[in-house]
């Protein structure tokens, strides 16, 4: 007697079209990600940028004398009996694929040690810079504030450094 052999289960070829249909679905699906990576990044980027003006004006009421912080440390850095002007997130100067800095300008209104946290010294104007870890994979624009709270935006790897870069920027 002979006996019937049944064939349950995928043939290799079925398989290998089912793996090279997932592969085409992935290549399209990737680089839509990471675009929404970037945006998320820059939404992130431009929020933390707000929040470093706002607490720069919290800074100059309480603290600076109607001065602004010169540097980052002075802002995360809490006066006596007081919490810190930013987040803890922002007080290490990268968050979401981005790089903060702040840069002092203008004249010295009070040095360091008339501070009420004496850090830094405070000064007339500042700037605020965001700028990319990895230019086009964690974002694509660079972003800047200063003391007028106009936030600026540029497109290049070299980003804003100065206030000669922030002022070349577009407003966002």
């Amino acid at each position: 007697m002979r006996r019937m052999h049944r064939n349950d289960g995928f043939t290799l070829i079925e398989l290998l079209i089912v793996v090279a249909i997932i592969g085409i679905i992935a290549a399209i699906a990737v680089p839509g990600l990471m675009r929404a990576r970037i945006s998320g990044n820059e939404a992130s980027a431009v929020g933390s940028t707000r929040s470093l003006s706002s607490a720069q004006t919290a800074y100059s009421f309480t603290c600076g004398g109607n001065g602004f912080a010169s540097s980052l440390a002075a802002l995360a850095t809490a006066p006596p009996l007081s919490v810190a002007f930013v987040p803890p997130d922002l007080a290490s100067g990268t968050k979401s694929g981005y790089n903060f800095g702040i840069t002092g300008g203008g004249v010295v209104v009070l040095l360091a040690a008339n501070t009420c946290n004496t850090t830094a010294d405070s000064t007339t104007a500042f700037l605020v810079t965001a700028n990319p870890v990895t230019d086009g994979t964690t974002g694509v624009r660079a972003f800047g504030v200063d003391q007028t709270g106009v936030i600026r935006w540029v497109g290049v790897a070299a980003g804003i450094t100065d206030a000669a870069s922030y002022a070349a920027a577009q407003v966002f």
